[in-house]
């Protein structure tokens, strides 16, 4: 029947060799797979999730495998999780990029993986996974809250754990700034020990130890410092004036820990009362007390010694003022100098002081007459009495000036 529609004879004619050499043609050649480009290094946190990537080319049937390489352990298999381990899982971009997951990161992951193709021979890379930790402060290894007396030797211990290993920073919570011994200030003081070799009451305060590694966040520890030392007392003014009914405020300053008791007292040690003309008033600033003692209207009574008490358990004292009486002065008069200076419009240049010396002499004869009785007839006769001497006087200077001008040999004195 081929014969007939004609097409067997054309099948026949195909060759076996062309058929064969288009089949070998079709087949691809095989190359082998490689990596693009190196694993990079991961840092993360403890508790977050990190993700090591690896990049393949030309992978074909071939497959990628993730190994951890300290423990030799298969973690997975193209995109097959091998291990047992919940917190490993592994994607793909493609086949070309392949992630390994390692999810809720504990210290313990910290080290090298592997990424490997199953090619004869194998073929591999490395990439590291760095775990850091945030700094944690020990409370059983740090110092607490600490009372010492003054004058003693004292250590503040802290430490603290974390990757990379913390530093330790103090300083004190109110900012300001902390006495070392060499008689400098610092904001800070560096190291897991901070060492007072002798503490004062300038030391006391709450102090804080930070820890901090470049890894957020960072944590501190509040440790209180108590310095224990006797009553100290301070009085600016020992010896205070007071007038009859003013109001007068009477200060101490007293420093002491613990917190000590604090009043008044009077002259036999009698303790002042509060209320009534008395008010007492105490200002407490952490280790300080500000002592007050207001007295609304000073009395005789008042006038004395007043003492200002500061007791504690390891001690006590007391500071002393002693109140005295101003008395006002009644006396106004002013003691007023009558100064002469050269009057130029006089012919004789006579000395102004020299009329009110005379003036002064007037006023003198004037009131010895006014206690006589005759008062305007007796002025008038003091004035011009007054007005008779001062013209005498002025009369017998210029004749003796007149006469020395005229008898020049009488201005030389020779001896005798």
């Amino acid at each position: 029947m081929c014969e007939k529609r004609g097409m067997c004879t054309s099948r026949r004619q195909v060759p076996l060799l062309v058929v064969t050499t288009l089949l070998v043609g079709v087949r691809p050649e095989i190359v082998d797979p490689n990596f693009k480009e190196p694993i990079t290094n991961v840092t993360a946190p403890v508790g977050r999730e990190a993700i090591l990537s690896c990049v393949v080319q030309d992978l074909a049937e071939y497959k990628v495998a993730w190994l951890r390489v300290d423990t030799q352990t298969i973690l997975t298999i193209a995109s097959h999780v091998i291990t047992k381990n919940h917190r490993i899982a592994v994607s793909h971009s493609d086949h070309r990029t392949w992630f390994l997951h390692i999810r809720e990161v504990k210290e313990s992951d910290r080290g090298w993986y592997m990424c490997q193709i199953n090619t004869d021979p194998m073929k591999s890379q490395t990439g590291y996974l760095q775990v850091v930790v945030p700094p944690n402060i020990l409370d059983y290894s740090t110092s607490t809250d600490m009372v010492v007396p003054e004058g003693s030797k004292v250590t503040l211990h802290c430490e603290a754990t974390g990757s990379p290993a913390p530093n330790i920073t103090w300083r004190r919570e109110d900012g300001q700034l902390i006495p070392l011994a060499n008689g400098r200030k610092a904001q800070s003081v560096e190291g897991p020990n901070f060492n007072i070799s002798k503490v004062n009451r300038l030391h006391m305060g709450f102090y804080l130890c930070i820890a901090s590694n470049g890894v957020p966040p960072s944590v501190s520890k509040r440790i209180m410092l108590t310095v224990q030392f006797p009553p100290m007392i301070s009085v600016q003014n020992q010896l205070v004036g007071a007038q009859e009914g003013q109001q007068l405020t009477l200060e101490c300053h007293s420093e002491a820990y613990p917190k000590s008791i604090n009043y008044w007292t009077r002259d036999k040690d009698e303790i002042v009362p509060q209320g009534g003309k008395y008010e007492p008033v105490l200002l407490d600033n952490a280790y300080k007390v500000h002592m007050k003692l207001t007295i609304s209207s000073v009395s005789p009574s008042d006038f004395g010694s007043y003492k200002c008490v500061s007791r504690n358990a390891l001690g006590d004292t007391d500071g002393t003022i002693k109140v005295y009486p101003i008395t006002s002065s009644n006396s106004t008069g002013s003691n007023t100098k009558y100064k002469g200076k050269l009057r130029h419009n006089s012919r004789n240049d006579i000395f102004e002081g020299n009329q009110d010396m005379l003036k002064e002499r007037d006023l003198k004869l004037r009131g010895r007459k006014e206690t006589s009785g005759n008062e305007e007839d007796d002025y008038e006769d003091s004035a011009a009495a007054s007005n008779k001497d001062s013209f005498s006087l002025i009369f017998a200077l210029v004749t003796f000036t007149i006469y020395l001008y005229h008898h020049p040999q009488l201005r030389t004195l020779h001896p005798a």
